[in-house]
Parts: structure tokens; sequence; C-alpha cells
């Protein structure tokens, strides 16, 4: 590379020029800038030359500058630390909405009514729906004395009246949980 820098030496612009006579001046191990390699790649080139760029690169090493950061604007970054905290604040809440100072009383005397009052609706329900079959039931053998002389046939008509009676108490109940569960 050196003794191609030599021979084209004339041959380079003018501002490039003085960065051949220094590396020329150095020898080797002088630091090449990228752009000598690119006007002698493209110079030899022009003369017919078959060497290509990495050729040129061989044995060589690579020195890139340093990177040099922009300073952050502190505006900007007083904005982005705001936007974290708010960020990590909302994510907080959200683990924590569940979580109640009272979660360590486990057992309490209101924790167990809670849990109770659901199933003395269930109870009273289930139990309201027996009393209203029966009732049905009493009221249909006893007013049935009136029509019917044989024991028979009486229970079997409480029996059909009870069951009617059951079969609306439990379509009532069904749209009643309906519309409790769509509240919901």
């Amino acid at each position: 590379m050196l003794a191609a820098l030599r021979e084209l030496q004339d041959s380079f612009t003018p501002g490039t020029q003085i960065l051949v006579r220094e590396v020329l001046e150095e020898g080797a191990g002088a630091v090449v800038s990228f752009r000598v390699l690119r006007e002698l790649h493209s110079l030899l080139r022009g003369r017919g030359s078959k060497v290509y760029l990495h050729e040129l690169l061989e044995g060589s090493e690579i020195h890139l500058p340093a990177v040099q950061l922009p300073e952050r604007n502190p505006e900007l970054v007083a904005r982005l630390e705001k936007i974290k905290a708010k960020l990590a604040n909302e994510e907080y809440k959200r683990i924590t909405k569940n979580v109640t100072c009272q979660s360590s009383r486990q057992g309490t005397l209101a924790d167990f009514g809670r849990q109770v009052r659901p199933l003395k609706t269930i109870i009273i329900t289930v139990f309201n729906f027996l009393v209203t079959v029966a009732a049905a039931f009493a009221c249909t053998y006893i007013g049935s004395q009136y029509v019917f002389t044989e024991s028979a046939a009486r229970v079997l008509s409480s029996v059909i009246v009870a069951s009617f009676v059951g079969l609306a108490e439990l379509y009532v109940l069904v749209r009643t949980m309906e519309g409790q569960l769509g509240e919901l």
C-alpha cells in the first residue's frame, strides 16, 4: 500500500495530498484515513488495477474514532424521570390493588360473616321453595276433600298441583338468579 501511495502521490486531490505526505513520512505503522484509502482505490481502479478495497486493508488495523455522545438536555432528562416515576407508581398500584392492610387478620368474625352471607341466602331460598311446595300440597289435599271422596285421588291431585307450583317457583328462582348474575 505504501508503494502505491508513493507512486500515485501527485495524483491525489490537494486536500488528500497533505494526508498522503504525512503517512509516507511516518512509514510503516502510520494511521491512514479512510478518505485516503478510498481515493487510492479509485485511482488504482482508474488505471485498470483489479485490486479491491479489502485487499488494501489486509494486514492493517482499523482505528475507529471514539463515539462522542451528545449531552442530554436537562429538561428532557427531568421529563423522562417524571414519566418513569409515574409509570412505576401506576404499576405498583396495579400490583397492590387487591392487597389490603387487614389481610393478615385471617379468620376473624367479620371474615366468617362475609363467608356465611351467600350460604345464608341459599338456605333461605331452598327453605322457601320447600315450604311453598308443601303448602300447595297441603292446601290442595284439604281443599280436594270436597271434590274427591277417595284418598288416592286427593293425594294425586295434591301432587299434581304441588308439581306445578314447584315448577313455577323454579322458573321464578332461575329468572331472579339470572338477573342477579347479570348485575355482577
